[in-house]
């Protein structure tokens, strides 16, 4: 069930009314019909998934009680260990095992000897990297002592399945969204107007932006051995946004749709193409994922009050898990240890943490330095997102041996074989436009033209539903759900 089908319309419809309408009187049946309907939606994809998602809230659920019952250091590390046991193996299993295994055979190929070892036809689970690190925070942050476990095991499953961001996030924490669970809820105009105001927005940059940029960086990807530099790097840029409006937009529907419900989900997206250099751009893109592994791997190894070298390792690290978060394919762990080498030149130089506020904050443009800061951030960006988007590191070697060549320098051959692409990077500078006026907020509509008359804003509106009306085109799976 796609958050841009009109069988997620129906259903928050429906789910809406009878939570608030029906429900709104009893918490405990407000959460018992929000755990339902969250295996409803999640069973769309798989049913049989299910019992997934039900074994690790049950042993979760466990671990937590069981860790919080004892004083024992060793025997509170065991409970941990099998958190940690059962969710990374069964994330490991469905994720990762195909992938290890075809490398150990070709690792032992290269040396001229033959190892046979089958691969097995798995089915990735919708979501099970977002959930399983959802549920591994609860765990932590009890071991940890930062959190006391609940008894309540409908609310915690409620938590663990919260429909609105279980299939591609925000990551949210224990300490942050099960405390939501146990407190009565209200609804209230302000908040569910700046709701359907993110809604709008992100089915905008997912319908209008990610879908139609899919159709060019599909093609171009597709056909790079028959493409010139000028084009293979176009197509870097369009999946660029693709990548962007594709799940960015993904979590404006997801905060959007929990704030309709009384739940406020983290920020994921802090307009990270207004960036200035790479460590900024990775403070402010998907920032749930990256503050999760700030605070569960990188401090666990000593975070940066260690030695100069291994605050470098650690950064490595930290990237190269990522990477591997985001796929089993080496193009994705190349990815992963390109923005490492990035973030840790600036390191070298002392430049990391040059910028942490807003850009020309109280301005209306940019310098002509930021500018020039910010496309060099968003190209080189695009460049790691080529790696990651390619098929194989052949293809990589490929794409970069074309775009630096003579054959940069052509004329791009877009308009040859496909529709023209000017409507779309107009609507690309729309979206720009639009998310810089609302740099500040933590949406880009949260106060769009609020001293304007009230006329203006509903005009506003209705031409970004004309735009998601026309624009919708083929219908694109959001990328992010291959994670």
């Amino acid at each position: 069930m796609l958050f841009n089908s009109l069988e997620f319309a129906v259903f928050l419809s429906i789910f809406f009314s009878i939570y608030w309408f029906v429900l709104n009187k009893n918490l405990t049946y407000q959460n018992i019909f929000i755990l339902i309907g969250s295996y409803f939606f999640y069973g769309c994809w798989d049913v049989r998934f299910l019992s997934l998602i039900l074994l690790s809230t049950c042993v979760d659920f466990l671990v937590g009680l069981k860790m919080d019952a004892s004083s024992n250091d060793t025997i509170r590390k065991r409970w941990l260990w099998l958190s940690l046991a059962v969710n990374l193996g069964l994330l490991g299993f469905f994720k990762y095992y195909n992938f290890f295994i075809e490398s150990f055979v070709d690792f032992f190929s290269y040396f001229g000897i033959s190892v046979n070892l089958s691969t097995l036809s798995i089915i990735l689970p919708v979501g099970i990297s977002f959930y399983t690190f959802q549920t591994l925070s609860y765990t932590i942050d009890i071991y940890r002592k930062k959190l006391k476990p609940t008894n309540n095991f409908i609310n915690f499953a409620a938590y663990v399945s919260f429909f609105p961001q279980l299939v591609a996030g925000p990551i949210e924490r224990a300490t942050h969204l099960l405390p939501q669970f146990q407190k009565e809820r209200r609804f209230t105009y302000e908040q569910g107007a700046d709701g359907l105001r993110q809604i709008l927005w992100g089915l905008f940059t997912k319908v209008v932006i990610a879908d139609n940029c899919a159709v060019y960086a599909n093609y171009i990807f597709e056909n790079s051995t028959d493409l010139s530099g000028s084009t293979l790097l176009i197509g870097g840029l369009f999946f660029t946004f693709q990548a962007y409006g594709d799940f960015s937009g993904y979590s404006d529907i997801a905060i959007g749709t929990a704030r309709l419900l009384g739940f406020n989900l983290r920020e994921n997206f802090n307009y990270p193409f207004f960036a200035r250099n790479t460590a900024e751009f990775w403070r402010r893109w998907h920032i749930s994922l990256m503050s999760w592994f700030r605070d569960y791997v990188y401090i666990s190894l000593g975070g940066n009050r260690v030695v100069h070298l291994k605050i470098l390792r650690n950064i490595t690290i930290v990237f190269f898990v990522s990477g591997l978060w985001h796929g089993a394919n080496w193009t994705f762990i190349n990815w992963g240890l390109y923005n490492a080498l990035l973030i840790c030149l600036l390191i070298i130089r002392g430049k990391h943490r040059d910028y942490v506020g807003i850009v020309a904050k109280d301005r209306l443009f940019p310098s002509l330095l930021d500018l020039l800061k910010m496309l060099r951030t968003v190209l080189l960006f695009a460049i790691g997102l080529t790696i990651l988007r390619s098929e194989n590191m052949v293809q990589v070697v490929q794409i970069f041996d074309a775009i630096f060549s003579a054959s940069l320098f052509e004329l791009p051959s877009l308009n040859k074989q496909l529709p023209t692409a000017r409507p779309l990077f107009i609507l690309i500078i729309f979206m720009l436009v639009i998310d810089w006026i609302g740099r500040r907020e933590k949406h880009a509509l949260a106060n769009f033209a609020v001293h304007q008359p009230r006329i203006f804003r509903y005009l506003f509106y209705y031409i970004i539903l004309f735009f998601i009306a026309y624009y919708g085109g083929q219908q694109q799976e959001f990328f992010y759900f291959q994670f």
